[in-house]
C-alpha cells in the first residue's frame, strides 16, 4: 500500500497554490493533504523568529492523516522552506533557539511516523541573516540525512544560470542562499543548497521554483512524474 503524504508548503505560502498537486497525486492513488496554512500563518515567523506555528500545524496533519486512513506511517513532500521546516519536525532535540519556545514541549520526534521525506528546492543551508538562526540549529543539530530510518530524497530545478546583470534577482539569491551568483537553480534556489549531505539527490532540468501560470514547477504534472515514484 502507498503510504499517505502530507505536503509541507514553502515560506509565506497558504495551502491554495498546493491544491493542484494534492489533487494530481491523490489521483495517482496517494491520499494526500496540504498542511493548511495561509500567508498569514508565517506572520509570526518573519525575520528569522520561531517556526513553531508551522511545525504544531505539520504535526496536527500528520496526526490527522495518520487517524483518517490508519496508517502509522506517512511520507512528506516539502517545498522551499517546508523541506528544512520539516527537518524540525523530524528530530528529538528540543526547538529552543528562541527565548520563547524554551519552556515549551516541542520535541516533535517526527521521525517515527515518517517514511519519506521529499525535499523540492529546499535551501538545506542559506547565508541569509535572517533564516541563518533556524537553519543553523537545523544542521547543527541533525546535518545531513540524520535518521536512518527515513529516506531523504532531494530535488533541485537546473533552469535560470545567476548572472549579475541579466539575471539581477536569481544572482543575489542564489548569493545569499549559497554564496555563489553565478550557478545553476530554479531561479530561488541553487542546486547546491537544495542538496543535502547523505540523501538521494536529483536535478530535474527546466524546473522552476514556484506555482506559477504558464511555467513548469515542481507540482506540474509532467514533473510530478520525475519524483513521484519515491513516495512508493
Amino acid at each position: 500500500m502507498t503510504l499517505p503524504t502530507v505536503i509541507i508548503p514553502g515560506y509565506l505560502a497558504g495551502a491554495a497554490p498546493y491544491r493542484l498537486l494534492e489533487t494530481d497525486l491523490h489521483q495517482r492513488g496517494i491520499v494526500t493533504q496540504v498542511v493548511p496554512l495561509t500567508p498569514a500563518s508565517w506572520l509570526p515567523t518573519v525575520g528569522g523568529r520561531s517556526v513553531q506555528p508551522i511545525l504544531q500545524a505539520i504535526a496536527r496533519t500528520v496526526e490527522q492523516v495518520m487517524e483518517t486512513t490508519g496508517s502509522d506511517r506517512v511520507n512528506l513532500v516539502g517545498h522551499s522552506a517546508g523541506g528544512w521546516i520539516a527537518r524540525i519536525y523530524l528530530g528529538d532535540t528540543p526547538y529552543d533557539v528562541h527565548p520563547m519556545d524554551r519552556d515549551r514541549p516541542n520535541c516533535w520526534s517526527g521521525h517515527r511516523y515518517v517514511e519519506t521525506l521529499v525535499t523540492l528546492g529546499t535551501p538545506h543551508r542559506s547565508q541569509e541573516r535572517w533564516t541563518r538562526r533556524n537553519l543553523d540549529f537545523v544542521n547543527q543539530t541533525y546535518p545531513g540525512a540524520f535518521h536512518d530510518t527515513v529516506r531523504y530524497v532531494c530535488f533541485a530545478g537546473k533552469a535560470v544560470f545567476g548572472q549579475r546583470w541579466q539575471t539581477w534577482f536569481t544572482y543575489n539569491s542564489y548569493q545569499l542562499t549559497g554564496g555563489q551568483g553565478a550557478c545553476w537553480g530554479d531561479g530561488i534556489t541553487p542546486i547546491t543548497a537544495a542538496h543535502l549531505p547523505g540523501a538521494k539527490n536529483l536535478v530535474l532540468a527546466n524546473v522552476f521554483h514556484s506555482p506559477k501560470p504558464a511555467i513548469a514547477w515542481y507540482g506540474t504534472p509532467h514533473v510530478v512524474d520525475q519524483w513521484v515514484s519515491y513516495l512508493s
